[in-house]
């Protein structure tokens, strides 16, 4: 028995690891094959390294492949174009307008022209809007009419005009009924389509004042509420029930745009003559909630994305710049050679493309991101895309990976005007500076930029 008993221990136990077949190979040959790995931090000491050379791979790839322009719609018009507008049910329609009075109709998937209208006003066509059903638009002109047109590709003729003495600078149609606003240099007025001789109502003395009123607009949420911007450098809120206007904001300069934000009702954005877009509160309007800066022109028309997390403007300058709501400097800026100054810029509802309408007679198309792909992608693409952006995301703080990732090419004459900008701020903190230093303590204070903005506040 002792013998028997020391020959089991001289015999060799062997352990081995048995895995299925499923966890070890590939069902097909294009598969990706699986590999096994210790997740044990400590059998990976280079991890962060290699991650962070990773980060700086990724960025360098997302401007490598960064193209953000697609092309451009048909033949153009024959004059700059002051004003378009796509359908908020829809993705294909979208309609433009010129200074010569020409209005175009487009199809979006297919870039090319379904209608063109020429001679449709007499004048420069300063609105557009279409209706709830998305199957027909609104047109306003210096020539004092508005006129309703059938998206159909052979329409010449208007189903209805409604007329009045003085000329339209501005058309939004309502967001859930029957009825557009129009604003002119007269009044702002409110209209039902059924009803082409005079308008439902009419607000001729807005606070007291006979400025024309240069933009109206709808808020998404809010049935009864309207925004506008008027000549005189005011932005104002007014409710359609009521005879009285609620609440006016007094800026240094004038505003050319004003949108509501799509998903936070509460907020909106104007572009400024001082070539700053300005985030408003309309429960707070004695300062804006954020500056957004970049532009070196006059900020001529805004648009936001349909999630509501960013908006695109159009500058003077020659440029197209994409800002989050919550950022104060642009995340892309868009340009090309050939594009002169931009007056109108649009959104797509499905979020991926801007469309761009500009002094040149052309309507641009770009992608919403400069270096996503166009067409179906794979899983592993996309999986590998939300990897590189989390990478970037992570790292967005490290020197390198800010260099490669915000580094934008722009034109010599704006880079020129930008430094220019940057001396002049700098001269102005340096003059208040010195004035708070050689004065007695607590006479004199640092007054905030955004407080600065507000002149004065009209109830």
């Amino acid at each position: 028995k002792m013998k028997i008993i020391e020959e089991k221990k001289k015999e060799m136990k062997v352990k081995t690891i048995s895995r299925s077949a499923a966890s070890t190979q590939r069902e097909t040959s294009g598969d990706v094959r699986i590999h096994h790995r210790n997740l044990n931090p400590a059998q990976h000491p280079m991890q962060r390294a290699r991650e962070y050379t990773r980060a700086v791979t990724a960025a360098k790839i997302d401007r490598m492949f960064a193209k953000p322009f697609i092309g451009s719609l048909g033949n153009g018009h024959r004059d700059g174009i002051t004003a378009t507008a796509v359908s908020r049910v829809s993705l294909a329609p979208y309609v433009s307008g010129s200074a010569d009075g020409e209005v175009c109709i487009w199809d979006l998937a297919s870039r090319s022209e379904v209608g063109r209208i020429p001679g449709a006003h007499s004048r420069m066509v300063t609105g557009l809007a279409m209706d709830l059903e998305g199957r027909k638009f609104f047109s306003c002109s210096d020539d004092g009419h508005v006129k309703l047109w059938n998206l159909g590709a052979n329409n010449t003729e208007a189903e209805a005009d409604y007329r009045i003495n003085g000329t339209f600078k501005s058309i939004d149609h309502h967001w859930s009924k029957s009825q557009f606003a129009t604003a002119s240099d007269s009044a702002v007025d409110i209209w039902d389509p059924t009803r082409t001789n005079s308008p439902l109502q009419s607000y001729n003395d807005l606070w007291g004042s006979d400025d024309t009123v240069t933009v109206i607009r709808y808020n998404p949420a809010e049935s009864y509420l309207a925004a506008t911007a008027s000549a005189d450098r005011g932005i104002g809120l007014f409710d359609t029930r009521s005879s009285t206007p609620l609440k006016k904001t007094m800026l240094s300069m004038r505003s050319n745009c004003l949108r509501w934000n799509p998903m936070e009702p509460n907020v909106f954005v104007v572009g400024n003559e001082d070539y700053n877009a300005y985030s408003f509160d309309m429960r707070r309007l004695d300062q804006p909630a954020m500056i957004h800066k970049g532009h070196v022109g006059a900020i001529m028309d805004v648009a936001w994305s349909p999630t509501g997390r960013e908006f695109v403007t159009a500058s003077y300058d020659k440029t197209i710049r994409i800002f989050g709501q919550r950022s104060g400097t642009a995340r892309d800026v868009y340009h090309l050679k050939r594009m002169q100054r931009i007056w109108c810029v649009n959104y797509t509802q499905d979020n991926d493309y801007i469309l761009s309408g500009s002094d040149d007679s052309n309507i641009r198309i770009w992608k919403a991101q400069a270096s996503k792909s166009i067409g179906q992608s794979t899983t592993r693409e996309e999986t590998a895309v939300r990897y590189r952006q989390t990478l970037i995301k992570k790292y967005s703080n490290m020197p390198e990976i800010q260099r490669i990732h915000k580094s934008r090419k722009v034109p010599k004459l704006i880079k020129k005007q930008t430094a220019l900008a940057q001396i002049q701020k700098e001269k102005v903190k340096r003059k208040e500076s010195n004035v708070v230093k050689h004065s007695k303590p607590g006479s004199v204070q640092f007054k905030s930029e955004r407080k600065s903005v507000v002149v004065k506040q009209v109830d």
